[in-house]
């Protein structure tokens, strides 16, 4: 894959697995392509949220009363703000207001927060698909915000009985549809993440710009394929168990937990599922990287880096010492990229599978990209296995423990 976007550089071993095989497998997946493009326009689809036509639950014009607000506060668990926080994170220098994430249980953060920011100049968005989630609800109460007809909270939650949408009508607060549909942690080119995307500021029409090219386009179907086909291997055979992602881009980090969360709950099932693991590099090169070359074989390796277009001032390190004649006019970015080519030399070596994605713009078709590849890509492979990619069977055992002890 080579866009103008991003490259992703795959090297996963081909020659351990039967050419029968993959032929096999090739035309199956290739068939699952077709399925899922007319699945997009199916609005009772999770993956309905690709089809570039969507309309979504919201209007532009109800939404611009709240941009005044200069301090955001999101409130949500897992899907239901992950997403928001890759945004976030990743087009910050876009961003000019201030944005706070409530996405656990933490005390002494909600103190420290409402004793230093004007709750009354603040907006306050609170997700929950299911609007019971318990660690959300809390966090709402617990910031002490619900009076009758607050101009400054938005609900959004599926239009049923539960305990947000409730909220909404009993405090006349402004209110929008959560898809029945679409689960958490496929949402984030939904309401629930693009309502918080355009009070940030952004564009939230480029964040659908390329969702269905991967399904339409041969050039990116053809990689698409390719690389689900290998990973479904990986999954069944279980060989591979661990993805780790190397990142060498911080501001990619929350996509990467965005993912993380994806791949875990989608493809955790029936026994198997890989561990998606973060690993902030070239850090972790002096902690972790010896297990990674020389320990178990079980893990895949994503390697995650950025263009930086703002190029770093290089280093003068002429008239220090002669010793350091190797760093003068170099910057930091061709440092750490050198530590990176030098890591994928090491795993070519040594046949531990890998693939690169290489990011070259910092804008929101990029980081939708991003989103939608990791989807199809995600949900392809479920199919595959034999897994339903869109249920957490488990999760919702231990919500229903923990409510019953609660009670």
């Amino acid at each position: 894959m080579n866009t103008k976007n991003l490259n992703l550089i795959t090297n996963f071993q081909q020659r351990y697995f039967l050419k029968k095989n993959l032929n096999k497998k090739k035309s199956l997946v290739e068939s699952l392509n077709k399925d899922i493009l007319k699945s997009l326009k199916n609005e009772n689809n999770s993956l309905h949220i690709l089809n570039d036509k969507i309309e979504l639950n919201f209007k532009i014009n109800e939404l611009r009363k709240f941009k005044k607000y200069q301090n955001i506060v999101l409130i949500g668990m897992g899907g239901s703000i992950l997403g928001a926080e890759a945004i976030y994170q990743y087009l910050n220098e876009k961003i000019k207001k201030k944005v706070y994430f409530f996405d656990n249980i933490d005390e002494k953060k909600i103190f420290k927060f409402r004793k230093e920011v004007k709750l009354k100049k603040t907006l306050f968005l609170v997700i929950s698909k299911s609007g019971n989630t318990i660690e959300t609800i809390s966090n709402l109460l617990s910031l002490n915000i619900l009076k009758r007809n607050e101009k400054n909270i938005i609900i959004i939650t599926e239009k049923k009985n539960n305990v947000l949408y409730n909220l909404s009508k009993e405090f006349d607060l402004f209110y929008i549809q959560h898809r029945n549909s679409l689960g958490g942690r496929y949402s984030v080119l939904s309401e629930v993440g693009m309502v918080p995307a355009y009070l940030m500021g952004l564009n939230i029409n480029l964040f659908r710009k390329n969702t269905q090219k991967y399904l339409e386009k041969k050039k990116f179907k053809k990689i698409l394929n390719k690389n689900t086909v290998l990973l479904s291997d990986f999954l069944l055979k279980k060989k591979y168990t661990n993805i780790i992602f190397l990142n060498y881009a911080p501001s990619l980090e929350k996509f990467l937990f965005w993912s993380q969360q994806l791949i875990a709950e989608s493809l955790g099932k029936k026994g198997m599922g890989f561990l998606p693991i973060i690993s902030s590099v070239p850090k972790d090169h002096h902690s972790l990287l010896q297990l990674y070359l020389d320990g178990p074989k079980d893990k895949i390796f994503y390697i995650f880096s950025l263009k930086n277009y703002k190029t770093s001032a290089n280093i003068n390190a002429k008239k220090i010492s002669s010793d350091l004649k190797f760093l003068h006019k170099k910057s930091l970015e061709k440092i750490k990229n050198s530590q990176k080519d030098a890591l994928i030399q090491s795993l070519k070596i040594n046949k531990i599978p890998f693939r690169e994605f290489k990011v070259f713009n910092t804008n929101e078709s990029t980081l939708g990209e991003l989103f939608s590849y990791f989807i199809l890509e995600t949900v392809m492979i479920a199919k595959l296995t034999g897994i339903n990619p869109f249920d957490q069977p488990a999760v919702e055992q231990v919500k229903k423990f923990t409510r019953k002890i609660l009670n």
